[in-house]
């Protein structure tokens, strides 16, 4: 089997992009198109949304060209013309990007990002920006739910052996630090994104030693500043007793046992059991570490009962969003050669136009609403979301570190009303659409009845 060649954005498309473009290209259409990229619904137990996946979308738009071997397949499917495929290979991208920050919060229908270019080249980046942005988004979100039901409590992402793909396991790791979680497990995450990398042992390395004590030993001479002795394998109690002995011989040589990690069982007792028998031993600052099949659930149910744990390895619910692995992301014309467009399909119709979004805020400093407005509106003392990010295919912004982003959700979420952060969701923010946008909307859905369905 091959391996898969290093990822380029121009092949990453649906055909019918391509398709629809050739025909563009023999109509002579190059005038500019904006398209609205949104999402049309909460999943179940969400109401509000983190947006991820900006700056890796940028990069590869700016990015953006068709390569020779990229050229030579298309040929080969049969179904475009020398002629558009010579334009495919002097294309670049040079439209204009709007879009939130990464780190900001959003909610249902609101614009997270527009892309204004000529329509060839908004239509061909349409299943890149959705690919990138919504996974992100996802797992973004997902993991500041965690990090909310943790009141406070670290989270490291341990989520990589079971993403779907090695893309998805780097977008999970990136997403989850800039939502709030303090590491990830995935070492190539901690190389291409400078995060933070944990790591402590698995049963496997218990159970080859001739007994648990002995593979405790090792592993503490082998890296005595940064232990953390998984205690699960044949019995938490036992274990624990053997971290003790190990964390004594750690202090004779003037080091510290860092932690005792937890992976199965009744998490809530154990752990009581196990931080009484570190503080009766005068290991109180020895953290106890819990994984395990966690989410924001698992985490907030266990915590609510009690639980004496420190930190939380997040896995496999959370690098899949197992509760709400995908959102309803559309990527919409909203306008072409300046005329409002919109779509009337049941449960799919469309706001009018190039859009931003105003959000206000109530006497406490929290969310009160936001508005779905046209861009050409203005509304003080309501804050702008959609901000510039990309003038005529090239970055008008640098490039924001992951810290900034992650100073940002927390700035975010301490703006988010009190009755929005609780797992069943059950209150949210109120979105209005402008009376601007409403009227255009009306407009332009009167003119498509009369026109399409020869109603008047």
């Amino acid at each position: 089997m091959e391996c898969i060649p290093e990822c380029r954005p121009e092949l990453v498309i649906d055909l019918y992009q391509l398709t629809m473009a050739a025909s563009y290209f023999e109509q002579k259409m190059s005038a500019p198109a904006t398209f609205s990229l949104f999402i049309r619904a909460y999943p179940p137990n969400r109401n509000f949304f983190i947006a991820a996946g900006l700056e890796e979308l940028l990069v590869f738009l700016e990015n953006f060209r068709y390569q020779k071997g990229d050229l030579e397949y298309l040929d080969t499917l049969g179904l475009f013309k020398p002629d558009f495929l010579d334009f495919l290979g002097s294309l670049k991208f040079t439209g204009q990007v709007r879009a939130m920050p990464e780190g900001t919060i959003f909610f249902k229908d609101e614009p997270i990002l527009e892309v204004t270019a000529p329509i060839i080249e908004a239509q061909l980046v349409e299943t890149l920006v959705i690919n990138m942005i919504n996974v992100s988004t996802m797992i973004a979100t997902k993991a500041a739910r965690c990090v909310n039901a943790a009141q406070g409590r670290r989270l490291v992402d341990f989520a990589l052996r079971r993403t779907q793909g090695i893309d998805a396991g780097l977008k999970v790791a990136r997403s989850s630090y800039l939502a709030g979680f303090i590491g990830t497990s995935n070492v190539l995450a901690g190389k291409i994104y400078n995060i933070p990398v944990f790591g402590t042992m698995a049963h496997s390395y218990i159970t080859s030693f001739p007994s648990e004590i002995e593979a405790f030993r090792a592993f503490a001479k082998a890296f005595p500043r940064n232990a953390v002795l998984l205690i699960d394998t044949f019995d938490p109690i036992a274990g624990t007793r053997h971290a003790i002995k190990v964390a004594r011989e750690l202090e004779e040589q003037g080091y510290q046992l860092r932690g005792v990690r937890l992976d199965s069982g009744d998490l809530v007792d154990l752990s009581i059991r196990v931080r009484e028998l570190l503080d009766e031993n005068g290991l109180k600052d020895v953290q106890i570490f819990a994984s395990g099949g966690f989410d924001e659930f698992k985490i907030d149910d266990v915590l609510s009962r009690g639980a004496k744990i420190d930190a939380f390895g997040v896995g496999t619910k959370m690098g899949v969003s197992a509760d709400a692995p995908y959102f309803d992301m559309a990527y919409k014309l909203v306008q072409y050669d300046g005329r409002p467009v919109m779509k009337l399909s049941t449960g799919k119709v469309t706001y009018v136009g190039a859009k931003q979004v105003f959000r206000f805020f109530d006497d406490d400093g929290f969310i009160d609403h936001d508005t779905i407005g046209l861009k050409s509106e203005n509304h003080p003392p309501a804050h702008t979301l959609l901000q510039t990010f990309m003038v005529s295919g090239k970055r008008v912004r640098d490039p924001e570190n992951l810290e900034t982003i992650k100073m940002r959700v927390e700035k975010e979420f301490m703006k988010l009303p009190p009755q929005c952060k609780t797992l069943d969701a059950e209150k949210k923010v109120r979105v209005e659409i402008s009376e601007e946008l409403e009227k255009l909307q009306q407009e332009v859905k009167q003119q498509i009845i009369e026109k399409e369905l020869g109603e008047g």
